[in-house]
């Protein structure tokens, strides 16, 4: 068994009791199994000196679409020309993907891990939802499966032009041959509960199949306006419910209670010049606060992580130790997970190496590339 000690880091972000300083920790089997000050450190097979660099765990994306083919670049321009952002573009995305074969969705699929790892992303949901027939949902999730075990169903993404006349049809094939077909490949069932989208009832229907199959539950909700998403999301105990830009008092407390993360996605509010969350509110009422990319080819082609930190702590209120913690531990909560988003006793050492004294240049630097290196024990 060889083991490695990564040491002479200028400041340890381990989500644990606190951050260290002149830290060290100790990788074994691919779990960190000692951590602590440097001049303490235990003798290793192996030596990795940072150089006084800071040191964090790996993001945790626990929300993304990388299950696609083509490309709405003219889409965002015309957003940028006041265009406003609507659910329905979507079906764009759904024509070309069907039209796609298998090996081109896995290429794509590839490239943007690839293109998340180097940006320290080392844990990555992704989601189907952009083929919306029995066999381009089940073939899409087929294949993000060899590459992650966060997969989710997300049969309701829009109701396809097909089923435009019968709304009611398309979610009875969701709830039923979709799902049958879907269900082997997913951990999650989601569902879009938007204007434009999926009213509550229907969003019930389709959470309620899929987790009386066995899948976690997760939810689209409150993007475009204020509606019933996310108390649904409190209401059947999901995991998580996702964008959380318009809320009410009641849906704030709603989630405080019920223990649901809510999950923002600055990119989105970036990417369709929505209104912000407010996540300083929502920390501050006791709310547990992930951030995630939301990398998809409409309304949100980033996957940034540490762009998305910079944005929070900008644009939505958190300070850059807590826009952090949302981006690591807070995705691991998101996702039901405790082996990730912590540099701790029995994690996974899955750690991203920053060219940096700390991890308050994620914030500080906004755009600049400080990943210098990422370990990680993920699949």
């Amino acid at each position: 068994m060889t083991s490695l000690l990564v040491t002479n880091v200028s400041e340890l972000t381990t989500n644990g009791e606190r951050t260290l300083t002149a830290a060290a920790f100790v990788v074994e089997r691919g779990l960190v199994a000692w951590v602590g000050d440097a001049a303490a450190a235990p003798a290793t097979d192996e030596v990795q000196d940072v150089g006084g660099r800071a040191v964090i765990p790996g993001f945790v994306d626990s929300h993304s679409h990388l299950l696609f083919a083509g490309d709405r670049s003219a889409e965002f321009a015309a957003r940028m020309s006041g265009t406003p952002y609507a659910a329905g573009g979507i079906r764009t995305t759904v024509a070309a993907t069907r039209a796609a074969a298998d090996e081109q969705l896995e290429a794509n699929l590839v490239r943007h891990l690839a293109e998340m790892r180097r940006q320290g992303t080392t844990t990555v949901e992704t989601k189907s939802g952009y083929g919306l027939t029995v066999h381009d949902e089940a073939r899409a999730l087929a294949v993000a499966r060899r590459y992650t075990e966060e997969t989710t169903f997300l049969g309701a993404h829009v109701v396809p032009a097909e089923y435009a006349d019968d709304p009611a049809g398309y979610v009875d094939l969701v709830t039923g041959p979709m799902l049958d077909a879907a269900a082997p490949h997913a951990r999650w069932i989601d569902a879009f509960c938007e204007t434009g989208a999926f009213d509550a009832d229907q969003a019930r229907a389709v959470l309620t199949a899929g987790m009386d199959r066995g899948l976690g539950g997760r939810l689209h909700a409150n993007q475009l306006t204020e509606g019933p998403g996310v108390r649904l999301a409190c209401e059947l105990g999901l995991a998580a419910v996702d964008h959380c830009t318009y809320l009410a008092a009641d849906d704030v407390s709603a989630l405080r209670d019920s223990g649901t993360v809510a999950t923002l996605l600055p990119g989105v509010e970036f990417s369709t010049r929505h209104p912000y969350p407010d996540a300083r509110a929502l920390v501050d009422a006791g709310v547990t606060v992930a951030l995630a990319s939301d990398c998809n080819p409409g309304s949100c082609y980033t996957s940034s992580m540490p762009f998305c930190i910079a944005l929070a702590v900008r644009e939505m209120g958190l300070t850059p130790a807590e826009a952090v913690w949302s981006a690591t531990a807070g995705g691991a909560r998101a996702l039901g997970r405790d082996d990730v988003g912590r540099l701790t006793l029995g994690a996974r050492a899955d750690h991203v190496v920053l060219d940096a004294p700390s991890a308050v240049h994620l914030a500080y630097r906004p755009g600049v590339p400080l990943v210098a290196h990422v370990g990680s024990s993920a699949r």
